[in-house]
Formats: structure tokens, sequence, C-alpha cells
């Protein structure tokens, strides 16, 4: 498979999944072009790998991760901006249960049962132990079963 094949069948699905990670579109976007940059430099040793978009979503993560650390120190908002990603699959109710998350628990919560990865996974993703991941998953699940959302109405 040639690069720009890859990048129009598996676009919108990175797109997606930068939508999960960051919660909203432009840094969803942002995320996609940062990963298709660096892909479109290696893309000739990655193609003959196993799993190219794992090695995109991987760059996503970190990227995200990075941008997170610089920019803590800002007053985040849960508040959606105006004409926002609107998934055919929305998320609803759940993804507003996520956005009241932090974001580094929220983004171990993405990666651990959206991307099915392992603390240990999880642990190299974010440069973080796997303790960390594992204290900040049970966070943000305790938060997310005290809240009156999806998870206590058992639709999770």
């Amino acid at each position: 498979m040639e690069f720009e094949e890859f990048v129009r069948a598996r676009g919108q699905a990175l797109l997606r999944y930068g939508y999960v990670l960051s919660g909203n579109a432009e840094d969803a976007a942002d995320l996609v072009q940062e990963a298709l940059l660096k892909l479109g430099d290696t893309w000739t040793r990655v193609r003959n790998k196993d799993n190219p978009e794992g090695y995109v979503r991987t760059i996503m993560a970190r990227q995200h991760v990075s941008w997170w650390r610089r920019r803590r120190r800002e007053h985040l908002t849960d508040d959606l901006p105006e004409g926002s990603y609107h998934d055919s699959h929305s998320f609803g109710e759940l993804w507003n249960e996520l956005r009241a998350l932090p974001r580094r628990q929220r983004v171990v919560i993405v990666l651990r049962y959206y991307e099915d990865l392992s603390d240990q996974e999880i642990a190299e993703i974010l440069g973080v132990s796997r303790g960390t991941v594992r204290s900040q998953a049970s966070r943000a699940l305790e938060k997310l079963r005290v809240s009156p959302g999806v998870l206590e109405k058992g639709k999770a």
C-alpha cells in the first residue's frame, strides 16, 4: 500500500482517534497532520511492518501527551467550540462523562479501553510507570462511577 492510499483509507479513523484523545476537532486535526508528516518521512520503512496504523496512533498519543505537558498550566474548559467534530458514531453521554475527566486520566482511559492497550504499553507511550497508569485509570473509573452519567446507569 502506498502512503496516499493509507491516508485515504485510514484518515477518518485517525481523525476520530485524535478527537477521542484531545476532545476537540482542531487538536484532533493537528494530531493527525503531525503524525502523518512524521509517517511520510518514514513510510518506506513503516509500510513493511505489520501495523502502520498502530505506529501512527502511537505517534498521535505521544504528541498529545507532549502538547498536554506544555499546556497543562493553561485554564482548560469543558465547553466544546462551535462547529465541533461530530462523528456518525457519536459517543453521546459517554463522551460528556469522559470530557469531565482530567486530561491524563482521559488519555489513560482512551488508550486502555478504546485502543485496548496494556498498562505497560500505555506507560511506555506516556513515559510514566505502570503504577501511574493504574492509579490514573482507577481514579478515572471512580469518577465515572460516582457521576450521574453513563456508568451509573449501566450503559457502559
